[in-house]
């Protein structure tokens, strides 16, 4: 990286330490993710107590049922550590800290990239085992067939989603409608979407729908995605909300 750009990259990262609302969240990530994986572990236990699972039970996808939770708190950290300046009124001190457009986005995707990155990592291996751990004979481990690709995978998913969320809220430019839009669509109205007949199967295309299908060990039947081509639909999401919110950073005034 150019000079520039380091300087720019710790900038963010000094601003990121200082804004009470960043640890915050991705702490609730973590918590999250933690207390669900827990949750979901004993159901699971206690529901096949004294049965065996269906065939059609996938515990590689019950496994990551607390980071699916977990991901509110990284999806509203990455609207906040754009937002924040523009809420504030700083991003005009910054933006005469680092004059080049170009090189304070990508020092700023850098740096929240970064930060999305470890916390999906730790939310995700911990919460997958710890969500093993408490399910009883249902369980796998590490080395089962495919648990890995899936961990892999569920780590590349959360960082993507984060990255999608601040190219979006860097185009928004709004804390509250980018929340009002994505938190609502990822959690809710995209599920919803897929259930509904004649648009079930485009709404399988929408960034959250289409990268979380890494998170299965075997596609559910009716998708018309596999894994990875899911997660590769994401990555095209991700850059266009990022291409987007660079055009915007350099059209519009802070």
């Amino acid at each position: 990286m150019s000079n520039d750009l380091n300087a720019a990259v710790g900038f963010e990262w000094s601003k990121m330490r200082t804004l009470r609302s960043v640890p915050w969240s991705l702490a609730a990530c973590v918590a999250l993710s933690l207390a669900f994986a827990v949750l979901t572990g004993a159901v699971v236990q206690h529901q096949y107590a004294d049965k065996p699972a269906p065939a059609s039970f996938d515990p590689v996808s019950a496994g990551f049922s607390g980071l699916r939770l977990g991901l509110i708190g990284l999806v509203v950290f990455g609207v906040l550590v754009v937002t924040s300046e523009y809420s504030s009124g700083t991003i005009r001190s910054s933006l005469a800290a680092v004059p080049r457009r170009g090189v304070f986005y990508t020092a700023k995707l850098l740096a929240g990239g970064a930060a999305a990155l470890l916390v999906a990592l730790a939310a995700t291996l911990t919460s997958f085992l710890l969500a093993q751990a408490t399910m009883g004979d249902e369980s796998v481990s590490l080395t089962d067939d495919g648990v890995l690709p899936a961990l892999a995978g569920a780590v590349l998913y959360a960082t993507l989603l984060c990255l999608f969320t601040m190219g979006v809220a860097v185009l928004l430019r709004s804390s509250a409608i980018t929340m009002g839009i994505l938190v609502p669509l990822f959690f809710t109205v995209s599920t919803i979407l897929t259930n509904i007949p004649g648009v079930g199967k485009a709404a399988q295309f929408l960034p959250d729908q289409a990268g979380g299908l890494v998170l299965y060990r075997t596609v559910p039947d009716g998708y018309v995605l596999g894994a990875w081509s899911g997660l590769a639909v994401l990555a095209l999401w991700t850059a266009c909300a990022l291409l987007a919110g660079h055009l915007a950073l350099r059209r519009r005034d802070a």
